[in-house]
């Protein structure tokens, strides 16, 4: 999943777990390392670079935005770090990692990857693109229900992390390192989420990575049509990019929260709401992991009947899911 030769950690804890470990197993308090932000879970890598006493050089962009990766290069120069978010669920939007491996590289600076959403999601190639630690946790793409954390952790992360002082004791990598050698952890591990655990991997790699990618894209695109057919402006980009999220904008004096409530209690659907600024304001559609055409369809059409009891009415009646099953009968399944 990490497509890589390194050794890869598992702890028991949340994603931000994973995240909070990078910071603490590469750095030392006063470590110059730079933040790149565009979205609340990037703003996540600033809260814990900040808790753990660093010299932050906070690379911010507007939510929604992607990653600038020239930007991003030329605060890295004398960095010991650089924390980025692969797929910013927030807004939508799956920043161009490759693109900020490279502009990193020639800084010397270690590149720090998010991949608590886009693991297995997305296209991540962590030895090919040189991406030192790659973080991520096991319930979204990897279909298991939370209180996994994984690091794949380089050989020059490795280096670092033998020079770093920031105080550890539950989340240290020699640690979790020391135990796993012996096949077996460090602490009380979730039995019942690694054998959950196992059981996704078989199902990922029984579709195989490409074909898991693909499928993806393909539910996103039916998103993305779906919600423009209800007459909704995108709020995440509409392209291939885009294959973990689709966010979406309310119409004005539509509520999303509103929208969200009448989805779950009277549908019984659960899409997600607004993060920080963007609350009320835009809606978002999930289509990682286990999801499938029906549930595209069903999230589309709950959509319809939620904002229709709240007032709103689309352009053409049923257009959002007629639309999703229009483009899902042009388009073979990957399956």
């Amino acid at each position: 999943m990490f497509q890589t030769q390194n050794e890869v950690l598992v702890v028991a804890g949340s994603g931000t777990a994973a995240m909070d470990s990078a910071v603490a197993n590469l750095c030392s308090p006063g470590d110059r390392v730079v933040v790149a932000s565009a979205g609340n879970f990037g703003e996540r890598w600033l809260q814990i670079a900040t808790a753990y006493g660093t010299d932050v050089v906070h690379v911010e962009q507007a939510w929604g935005e992607r990653l600038d990766p020239a930007r991003i290069g030329e605060a890295a120069a004398g960095a010991q770090a650089v924390y980025v978010t692969q797929s910013e669920t927030s807004t939508g939007v799956v920043h161009d990692v490759q693109a900020i491996a490279d502009a990193v590289r020639p800084t010397g600076a270690a590149l720090v990857v998010d991949a608590v959403s886009s693991l297995g999601g997305v296209d991540l190639r962590t030895d090919e693109w040189g991406v030192d630690v790659v973080v991520s946790g096991s319930q979204k793409a990897l279909m298991t229900p939370p209180g996994l954390a994984f690091a794949s952790i380089s050989k020059r992360a490795w280096e670092l992390h033998a020079q770093a002082r920031s105080p550890r004791y539950y989340l240290d990598w020699s640690t979790a390192h020391r135990a796993q050698s012996k096949n077996d952890t460090a602490f009380t591990p979730p039995v019942s989420l690694l054998f959950g655990l196992r059981v996704a991997l078989e199902l990922v790699e029984t579709r195989g990575l490409d074909a898991t990618f693909a499928h993806n894209r393909r539910l996103a695109r039916a998103a993305r049509e779906g919600v423009k057919a209800l007459g909704l402006d995108l709020y995440s980009p509409d392209d291939d990019t885009s294959a973990m999220v689709t966010a979406f904008t309310m119409p004005d004096g539509l509520d999303g929260q509103q929208v969200f409530g009448q989805l779950r209690d009277r549908f019984g659907i659960v899409l997600a709401g607004g993060q920080g600024p963007l609350r009320g304001r835009i809606m978002r559609i999930g289509h990682m992991g286990y999801l499938n055409e029906f549930d595209i369809i069903t999230a589309l059409s709950g959509l319809e009947l939620a904002m229709a009891d709240l007032g709103y009415r689309p352009p053409v009646a049923g257009a959002g899911a007629a639309r999703a099953l229009e483009l899902f009968g042009r388009e073979p399944a990957h399956v």
